[in-house]
């Protein structure tokens, strides 16, 4: 069955990038949308992974938009960094890195 806002862990995660790739008081108008069908892989269960995926749907869902857009923005970012990192330690590279100019 076809979903309306993806559905999956990356396939998600990508969605939600891309909102939080515009300006900060843009950034959570149809964020939530992707929550809906962002699932978390059974290997990823218990782990930092699926701490951090928990923590940015809490961060996302309780935003209220026009309040503190550009501070929670941020921090959703710095969510989002923190989980792509630890999806790449969990696939077995030993060190990743967002790089100089993320």
């Amino acid at each position: 069955m076809a979903s309306t806002f993806g559905r999956g862990f990356i396939t998600n995660l990508v969605l939600i990038c891309k909102h939080f790739a515009q300006k900060p008081e843009e950034a959570f108008y149809g964020a939530a949308d992707h929550l809906d069908g962002f699932i978390i892989p059974d290997q990823f269960k218990g782990t930092e992974i699926e701490e951090l995926a928990n923590a940015l749907r809490k961060r996302i869902v309780w935003h209220q938009p026009g309040t503190l857009d550009r501070e929670e923005a941020a921090e959703v970012v710095k969510l989002i960094e923190k989980l792509i990192i630890a999806v790449d330690k969990a696939l077995g590279i030993k060190d990743p890195d967002l790089g100089e100019f993320h």
